[in-house]
């Protein structure tokens, strides 16, 4: 059953986090390499204690239409909102790590003709977290699809980023006949087609310059796929060591000209500490490793998808290895903008799903 939901954050998580973040105790050494460097996380640290707007921060979360449903016992939450015209297209918002669903509000001004629900994904932001193994990018898709039939949606377009990206694929691939069309900002890292036909040097030059990013860059995916909980008692227990490992991957891997304004990725941090979600979200690494992305041969998703490809994103292979699994109907080679699109370009993401819907149903005005 759907229910109305007041997230709340009691004042005491803030008096704590706050507590906190005054006792952070230093790392000493070599402090100017190899990570974070240490002056810039003292510069973070003192942003967040000394400016971040707290109470902004829950007047926006307040504000927003939110709403709670139980999907095998477990809670799930989302932002829900309804479009004027009852017959408008539902589309479904899935982010990423170390995202959450206020990666997609400055969006929203973009869909009022929309329908649009943006869940926290199990085990992130204001869902619960799973008490027994076997939450994957699979099991996700499987409640969000959930998600949508309480909430009345048969049909909808999906679009996902990142973890996000894996979920909206196993939804397409599991229930065709209900995601009537697929957009995505990232190729899940786990997809991998049949390779017949042989791969062709542009696809064999891209297996090799992921393979080079995830030497250099990976160890996160490493670490987060096989020890994630170990990982996890440091960063559930140090609000320092929680904001070095998730702003690191927003200055890393965004647009470096469009670089996310720290006050929005401190939000973000301090959801994931508020909640206390960063060991359940970290797992969905671990579990996902269990269920990859592996397409037999011939196998091809019926799904119609669209591909915003941004310059700053991680690898991302050539349409012609997209095209091995996924039915591509659109692809957008974007002018800007990382693997944060939703944040840095809002604009131009909600742009490209508005086209695509419109090819999906042109008699339709969106």
């Amino acid at each position: 059953m759907i229910e109305p939901f007041e997230p709340s954050v009691s004042p005491e998580t803030f008096d704590t986090l706050r507590e906190r973040l005054r006792a952070t105790r230093w790392p000493i050494g070599v402090v100017e390499d190899g990570g974070v460097p240490l002056a810039t996380m003292h510069a973070i640290v003192e942003n967040w204690l000394r400016q971040f707007d707290w109470e902004a921060l829950d007047r926006t979360i307040r504000a927003l239409p939110h709403v709670r449903t139980t999907v095998n016992d477990l809670r799930l939450h989302a932002v829900h909102r309804r479009a004027e015209n009852a017959e408008a297209p539902a589309i479904l918002l899935l982010h990423g790590w170390p995202g959450s669903f206020l990666e997609f509000l400055p969006m929203l001004s973009y869909f009022e003709r929309l329908h649009v629900v943006i869940p926290s994904l199990p085990g992130f932001g204001f869902s619960d977290a799973p008490r027994s193994p076997g939450m994957s990018n699979a099991h996700m898709a499987e409640c969000c699809a959930a998600l949508m039939s309480g909430l009345g949606y048969a049909r909808f377009v999906v679009h996902g980023g990142d973890i996000g990206a894996g979920v909206a694929t196993w939804l397409a691939r599991k229930y065709p006949a209900r995601v009537t069309g697929l957009h995505l900002n990232f190729i899940p890292g786990s997809y991998t087609p049949a390779e017949e036909p042989p791969p062709t040097a542009e696809e064999r030059d891209f297996l090799r310059r992921r393979a080079a990013w995830i030497d250099a860059n990976g160890g996160y995916g490493h670490v987060q796929r096989t020890r994630p909980l170990t990982l996890a008692y440091g960063l559930a227990d140090s609000p320092a060591a929680l904001a070095a490992w998730i702003v690191e991957k927003f200055r890393e891997w965004a647009d470096p000209t469009r670089a996310v304004p720290l006050d929005t990725v401190l939000a973000n941090v301090t959801l994931y500490w508020a909640t206390n979600t960063i060991a359940s979200s970290m797992r969905v690494y671990l579990e996902s490793a269990r269920t990859p992305l592996v397409f037999a041969p011939g196998e091809r998703l019926a799904v119609p998808c669209a591909i915003a490809r941004f310059p700053h994103e991680m690898p991302s292979p050539p349409r012609s290895w997209v095209e091995r699994g996924y039915q591509v109907v659109r692809w957008t080679e974007m002018p800007r903008g990382g693997h944060f699109a939703a944040l840095e370009v809002p604009d131009l993401l909600a742009a490209d799903i508005l086209e695509f819907l419109e090819t999906l149903a042109p008699d339709r005005t969106i």
